[in-house]
């Protein structure tokens, strides 16, 4: 069975991110929508510690909503090390989307440290949709900040749960 790894913190998923699901899922026979914890801290000690908005529970309820509707595709989440979820969940390949250049090369970096602790473990990039290259996780936290609208960028029933579960 061919099955991809789409590895992220999604805090929270959005449409973006729905959509390289959506198209991995058009490849692949399974998708895993792996939720994780990165702490950079402990292999970079400048780097600072990542705050959520929403703990890991939270993610992968939001992206359950979100990707209901998409078959073949099932939400996890681990701690730890990609290579090593990419080993337990037989993984064939690990799917990233990206945006613009700059997350090529952010995601580039990640996939040549994956490659060389795990050999099998090989990344494909999906190019994202241009309506949803200006979308990330980032924006949607800084809009629900200030209160703003997120139904161009979040799924109407994650957006639902979203909005009835946090201040």
């Amino acid at each position: 069975m061919s099955r991809a790894i789409i590895p992220g913190s999604f805090d929270p998923m959005t449409l973006g991110h729905k959509q390289v699901v959506a198209a991995a899922a058009e490849i692949f026979e399974e998708v895993i929508v792996l939720i994780m914890y990165n702490d950079m801290t402990k292999y970079d000690k400048a780097a600072k510690a990542k705050a959520y908005v929403f703990d890991a529970e939270e993610r992968v309820h939001i992206a359950r909503l979100t990707c209901a509707d998409i078959p073949g595709v099932r939400v996890e989440t681990r701690s730890g090390l990609l290579i090593d979820a990419f080993d337990e969940f037989e993984g064939s390949v690990i799917v990233k989307g990206v945006r613009n250049e700059q997350d090529f090369a952010y995601e580039q970096r990640h996939a040549a440290w994956n490659l060389e602790h795990n050999p099998r473990a090989r990344t494909l990039y999906l190019p994202a949709d241009p309506a949803f290259a200006h979308v990330s996780s980032t924006l949607a936290r800084e809009r629900m900040q200030k209160g703003e609208d997120l139904s161009d960028i979040i799924a109407p029933k994650a957006l639902e749960w979203i909005l009835h579960n946090k201040e």
